[in-house]
């Protein structure tokens, strides 16, 4: 019998992620909108977790810039397909960005971009395991779960830690709303 789903907050510069835990191991990493209108199930319970607190002390150093690899217990459910394109994702270095084409030719299936784009929206770890590195293959940003805004930052903050500067083509996005300031210590 599993233990049952815990979760935790965590405030970050691209607002509010609850992070889920079960059995020791880090499960969904989700980017909320807002707190208050966003449904916990009545089974879940809060903190309690070494999983959580692990991941919370990893984000506080990523957000930092102290941090470039995610070293955490996680589980991933998903399929077969689903769980070899998030494998491939979690294989891309920090600060650095592939297109879908070359994700789908990484999984060994080279034109199933759009499939690859679907698995990738659908990654329940988001930012450990780093969806927001796949972008479109003229450069531009494609799509992203979180939210342009959200991608293009946590594009930009990879490449301030490294000291690189952001292409031309993520800031040219078609996000609506607000710029999220870049805030690097």
């Amino acid at each position: 019998m599993s233990s049952p789903t815990r979760f935790a907050w965590f405030s970050s510069p691209i607002g509010d992620l609850l992070l889920t835990a079960r059995d020791g191991a880090l499960t969904s990493l989700h980017m909320i909108n807002s707190r208050p209108d966003h449904s916990i199930p009545d089974d879940w319970r809060e903190g309690g977790s070494e999983a959580l607190e692990a991941t919370r002390k990893q984000l506080d150093d990523y957000f930092e810039g102290q941090l470039q690899q995610f070293d955490l217990p996680i589980r991933l459910s998903g399929t077969p397909f689903q769980l070899g394109v998030w494998e491939e994702l979690y294989k891309i270095p920090y600060g650095e960005t592939i297109s879908y084409m070359e994700l789908a030719r990484r999984v060994g299936n080279p034109g199933a971009s759009r499939a690859v784009g679907s698995a990738n929206g659908r990654n329940p770890i988001s930012i450990i395991v780093p969806c927001h590195r796949v972008i479109a293959a003229a450069g531009t940003l494609g799509g992203y779960g979180g939210g342009l805004d959200r991608k293009l930052w946590l594009l930009e903050h990879e490449a301030h830690v490294l000291g690189r500067e952001a292409p031309a083509s993520w800031t040219a996005h078609e996000a609506k709303g607000r710029r999220l300031p870049l805030l690097v210590s």
